[in-house]
């Protein structure tokens, strides 16, 4: 019993010895005050970047309505009518395909986002951006256009690995205990793809060489992180939150900012910890 209560007293000086120089680091760097202007780089971003995913979309075997249910899954209702009635508005007035100027422009509106928070990054590790402007912006680009096409790949698993699931399966006699198996891989594969996201974002974005397993405790909590808090946020604003009474017609654009700033919020501080692992293992090399 003694040696388990030691035991226990150890992992809990050693966790609270993690956590304290941590919220010291949050406040020093202003976390909160980031993401603000994090979601506000989001908010600019979300509609070039929806814009460059629909115009793939005729290469793909997806529809429009693939990525509206990728985004429903997370998204609080308000916003996720706003969202598809503002992309809906804009493609339906667009004239053909985008021209080459355009799809520059629209790729560059969508790194915006990207770019800021490489900025966010750097700042929770305490460098400046020593990139040349036009490499720094050119990685948020590539990011940004490798983001879209995993995510594209993630809507276009679902249809193939059940397709393939079926096939196999049914062979066996086992389609029904498939369908049982697929619903729970359903759930598992989107924090799969978000982890691979945010671990491309956290080695890749600081301006200082970091070794990728630095950046895994950082993109564990931001994934997971971000859907529960996603999910949580979407349920208090369906049950408990009326932003529609006290902002009107804008109700919906408040409550995606705050969902962008809540986001914000969690990838920030899974810089901070990847920074702060980095740190302490001496693994931070400018």
């Amino acid at each position: 019993m003694g040696k388990g209560r030691l035991k226990f007293r150890k992992s809990k000086n050693k966790f609270m010895n993690f956590v304290k120089p941590l919220i010291a680091k949050i406040m020093d760097n202003d976390v909160t005050g980031m993401a603000a202007q994090l979601a506000y780089f989001f908010l600019l971003s979300l509609f070039p970047l929806l814009i460059f995913m629909i115009t793939l979309l005729p290469y793909t075997p997806l529809s429009q309505e693939d990525i509206f249910h990728l985004i429903k899954d997370f998204a609080p209702t308000e916003t996720f009518t706003m969202i598809q009635k503002t992309i809906n508005e804009i493609m339906s007035n667009r004239s053909g395909g985008l021209l080459s100027i355009g799809i520059i422009g629209t790729i560059w509106s969508a790194s915006n986002g990207m770019n800021a928070l490489m900025r966010s990054l750097n700042r929770a590790y305490d460098v400046t951006e020593r990139r040349p402007f036009l490499l720094a912006r050119g990685l948020a680009i590539l990011m940004t256009i490798a983001m879209i096409f995993v995510f594209l790949v993630a809507l276009l698993l679902p249809v193939f690995g059940k397709q393939i699931g079926l096939f196999i399966f049914s062979n066996l006699g086992l389609s029904h205990e498939f369908m049982k198996i697929w619903g729970i891989l359903r759930w598992v594969l989107s924090p799969i793809i978000l982890f691979l996201v945010f671990l491309a974002i956290y080695y890749l974005s600081p301006s200082l060489k970091i070794k990728c397993t630095t950046a895994i405790p950082g993109a564990i909590f931001a994934s997971i992180g971000w859907v529960i808090v996603s999910l949580g946020f979407s349920f208090y604003v369906s049950y408990f939150g009326n932003y529609s009474s006290t902002y009107g017609n804008i109700g919906g654009i408040i409550i995606l900012m705050l969902w962008f700033y809540i986001s914000a919020i969690i990838i920030i501080v899974g810089g901070e910890i990847n920074s702060l692992i980095g740190e302490n293992k001496g693994e931070c090399k400018i």
